[in-house]
């Protein structure tokens, strides 16, 4: 089952249950933010957020039905990506927005289109939500929390950060490491399109001792700072 859906190019990678803001001041994304206040009461308020694999957040749209993984305009897009719920809207004196989103459900790109709107839409088809208890998933998550804490101890001073209460729900962390560790955009990208938990988890436990071996050695983040994805905070 397939549904068309307004698209926001972004240098980032939303994950489900993540929060992100976004300052919008380019016009096409502000009718964008219009169309969506404007909906229905009840209407899903929701587009979504596609990490660019090259290119520019404000490349031009080039032309209609490019398939996903190529380029639109200068722009091209990753397959997968997560909507954005839209959860509040302060309109600026420029005509612009400040915006706060929260990320829904993961979807898989089937065509773009950049002649229906003034924004890019596409046609997209869902991709499933883990379902019902899994118990490699809970095995897979404690070792993950254990190895996470690890790899925060490394990066951050505040004792109060590394303490703080991770969820228990192993989708749900999932997300949010994958959305925290200090990750390029691929790794992130490529944890997205996993489909189940416990495959996820198993990368996320590998990328957490690769780079926390990397950071004993060196003492610094391992990857350049240009290709870090800047991360949503957890809703």
């Amino acid at each position: 089952m397939t549904a068309r859906l307004p698209v926001f190019p972004l240098a980032t990678v939303l994950f489900p249950g993540l929060v992100l803001p976004l300052h919008i001041f380019e016009e096409r994304y502000r009718a964008l933010v219009r169309h969506l206040v404007g909906l229905p009461d009840g209407a899903p308020r929701e587009f979504g957020v596609v990490a660019i694999q090259a290119g520019w957040e404000v490349a031009p749209a080039g032309p209609a039905g490019a398939p996903a993984g190529s380029s639109v305009g200068e722009v091209t897009l990753h397959e997968v990506g997560c909507t954005a719920e839209l959860r509040q809207v302060t309109e600026l004196t420029d005509g612009g927005f400040d915006i706060v989103t929260v990320g829904r459900r993961r979807f898989r790109i089937a065509d773009i289109d950049d002649s229906a709107e003034p924004y890019l839409t596409a046609d997209v088809e869902w991709l499933p939500d883990p379902g019902g208890p899994d118990e490699v998933a809970d095995l897979l998550a404690a070792r993950v929390i254990a190895v996470f804490r690890q790899y925060l101890g490394l990066i951050r001073s505040d004792p109060e950060e590394i303490s703080e209460q991770l969820p228990e729900d192993p989708t749900v962390l999932s997300h949010l490491v994958a959305a925290t560790a200090a990750l390029t955009v691929d790794d992130r990208q490529r944890l997205l399109a996993i489909d189940d938990t416990a495959s996820r988890l198993r990368a996320e436990l590998r990328l957490l001792n690769r780079e926390a071996a990397l950071l004993r050695q060196v003492r610094a983040v391992p990857v350049p700072l240009s290709e870090l994805a800047s991360p949503p905070t957890p809703n």
